[in-house]
């Protein structure tokens, strides 16, 4: 009776707008039928797409239509022996009218058939394609019936594809909704459907909804709601009468969807997302907590504990500083992660450090770091900032926020998989999970403030502080040097160059500065100056580009899933990881363990093949990549076994022998 009901309403909506159609004339989805290669060989199978596009306020259907609507028909004339298989179909959207249903598409769409040529064919045959295709194009207040004839003339030859073409192709595969090797299951109680689809835990998946592929599964137009159920994604909505084998399209986000069949089975009942909330709260605080001992913290950190050491703080002061270092390390945190969270809903393929991919950032961390160690090293001493000689509550929630800042371009064991749990989130619970991080990297220092005993541990004052304090400006001019070479590698000698000039300038005015402050002078114009500077710097390098393409490790090619998906079709075991020049974490692993000689003779003597990927200027392509294995950002390494479904992550703190066992 629903389906009679749809049918009805259809023709009702093609017979009013039949004398429309009569007088208008034309087509309102225009329609070419595409080859990625004009030569294939002989015995090959040849894509084929039909680039549609509808006219802006119109839309055609997808394979099933939804509450109203049909799907286009596809009649072919082919050579004989030539075969055309089904059409795949993008991943369409929804568009609800009255109370109905439709699966449509509003906008550019390719459904894309694999054509098999016949074997034997000569070099040079000539292969006339051609095409009767009738369907539905409709408004929202009426639909026209409309037909298209498309031709395509192939001829047998070497197979060449062009790289425009298959670029091309590769952006309409990508559409294209990918299988689902696992078998989900569905449960059917009190009128409603419960759908289980085996997924990663904490893999991102936004926006999820179920498609059916046959009328009947459910209650197109009725609410979905979707929750994680560890490996699972369980997706609840009103039932119709579906029976024994279900299948449709689980849409994933970023335009991505999954094709799954679905049996009975047990699926059970919702539990909320509280559990998954709080796991990845405690891994965030977990990674956090470590994140004190990376590389790229460890010259903030120093800072502070210059502060600490002087042994002489309050109780209430002590707290106090304690607390205001906290919330300058937990704002950041919530701050980036809100970002992140803006953008990403906005379409943008971002994750933890993004700002690390423009260089204007890098520029501006390079010369708050080059004034920073000018001040460690003895050149200047001024009141403002106070972030380590000065101390007070001022001082340490700067110190924190900079810490935060500067703790970006890492992650470590449990963070990763925190912060990719915290992207699939409802935004609550995704902004706990960022404050849990910054309460880890927080803690150590809210210990020292609350736990008197601690403090009382530290080294008493003394003339040995100002030696240390020299020592401390070491490992912050190595950051200055690593964020130099970042920038250079981003924006080439030019940004490079433009950075330094404006460091040096910076320097030059914190001197006199310092000279006149020591003289009891005002130093605000000084000041003043050294912003303009920094303004000025971080303006000038932007737009600039590197001097060559980057290069990839000795023996390691460029990462692209069409490598990719060649070398497994090949059986090939791959070794691929993901990295970025601001990211020290990645460089430490390339130098300690990826790049040794052990691990490449060990990895030519398995016939492993190595890709990388460089996500520096933040790639979408890749960006998109990284999410779909349960990251927020870099590093990321894959070990694909030959005939394995799915890759083992490995982790993000690696070793030599850790590689060499693979």
């Amino acid at each position: 009776m629903h389906r009679l009901r749809n049918m009805l309403v259809t023709m009702l909506l093609v017979l009013l707008a039949w004398p429309a159609a009569a007088q208008g004339g034309g087509r309102h989805i225009a329609m070419r039928l595409v080859a990625e290669t004009a030569h294939p060989r002989a015995g090959d199978t040849v894509p084929l797409a039909i680039d549609s596009r509808p006219q802006p306020g119109w839309h055609g259907y997808w394979e099933y239509p939804g509450d109203a609507g049909f799907p286009a028909t596809l009649t072919w004339t082919l050579p004989r022996g030539m075969t055309a298989g089904k059409p795949a179909y993008p991943l369409p959207t929804t568009l609800t009218v009255a109370g109905l249903m439709n699966y449509v598409y509003e906008g550019p769409f390719a459904p894309l058939i694999d054509l098999r040529v016949p074997a034997g064919l000569a070099t040079g045959t000539h292969l006339p394609v051609r095409l009767h295709l009738s369907y539905l194009v409709c408004t929202e207040t009426l639909c026209v019936p409309e037909a298209q004839d498309l031709a395509l003339d192939l001829t047998v030859g070497a197979g060449a594809v062009a790289a425009a073409k298959r670029a091309r192709f590769d952006q309409w595969r990508r559409a294209i909704p990918r299988p689902l090797e696992a078998q989900a299951s569905y449960a059917v109680e009190g009128g409603r459907l419960r759908l289980a689809v085996p997924y990663p835990a904490g893999a991102p998946a936004t926006d999820v909804r179920f498609f059916p592929l046959a009328n009947g599964l459910i209650d197109n137009a009725a609410p979905q709601q979707v929750r994680r159920d560890g490996d699972r994604l369980v997706v609840e909505t009103r039932a119709g009468q579906p029976a024994g084998r279900i299948h449709g399209v689980l849409r994933i986000g970023g335009g991505q969807g999954l094709r799954l069949s679905a049996v009975p089975g047990a699926v059970p009942a919702a539990q909320g997302w509280a559990a998954a909330a709080a796991v990845a709260f405690l891994g965030a605080l977990l990674g956090g907590l470590i994140l004190n001992v990376m590389p790229c913290v460890f010259p903030i950190l120093s800072l502070k504990a210059l502060s600490l050491a002087r042994g002489h703080l309050g109780e209430g002061e002590a707290r106090r500083e304690a607390l205001a270092y906290t919330g300058g390390v937990v704002l950041v945190c919530l701050a980036l992660g809100g970002l992140i969270l803006a953008l990403r809903a906005g379409g943008a393929a971002v994750g933890w450090a993004f700002q690390l991919q423009d260089a204007r950032v890098v520029a501006l961390l390079l010369l708050l770091t080059v004034a920073l160690a000018l001040n460690l090293s003895g050149l200047f001493e001024l009141p403002v900032p106070r972030f380590a000689a000065k101390g007070g509550s001022a001082g340490a929630f700067a110190t924190g926020a900079l810490a935060a800042f500067i703790a970006t371009p890492c992650t470590g064991p449990f963070m990763g998989a925190a912060l990719g749990a915290a992207l699939v989130l409802p935004w609550p619970a995704a902004l706990a999970v960022f404050a849990g991080l910054g309460l880890g990297l927080a803690l150590p220092f809210l210990l020292l403030g609350f736990v008197p005993a601690l403090r009382r541990r530290l080294p008493r004052p003394g003339g040995w502080m100002e030696t240390f304090r020299r020592v401390l400006s070491v490992p912050m001019w190595l950051t200055a040097l690593a964020l130099g070479w970042v920038l250079g590698r981003q924006g080439g000698v030019d940004a490079l160059t433009i950075a330094l000039a404006g460091a040096l300038a910076a320097g030059l005015l914190l001197w006199v500065a310092g000279a006149r402050q020591r003289s009891g002078r005002s130093v605000g114009v000084l000041v003043a100056g050294v912003a303009l500077v920094a303004v000025a710097t971080t303006f000038a390098v932007a737009g600039r580009r590197p001097d060559g393409p980057g290069t990839a490790s000795a023996g390691a090619e460029r990462f692209s899933e069409a490598e990719l998906a060649r070398l497994r079709a090949e059986k090939r075991p791959v070794f691929a990881y993901f990295t970025a020049d601001w990211c020290l974490t990645c460089k430490v692993n390339e130098k300690a363990a990826i790049e040794t000689q052990a691990t490449r003779a060990s990895f030519a003597a398995k016939g492993i093949r190595v890709l990388v990927g460089d996500w520096t200027d933040g790639d979408p392509v890749l960006g998109r990549f990284i999410e779909a294995h349960n990251r927020a950002g870099v590093p990321l390494y894959l070990y694909y076994a030959p005939g394995a479904g799915e890759p083992r992550v490995l982790p993000q703190v690696l070793t030599p022998g850790m590689l060499q066992a693979l």
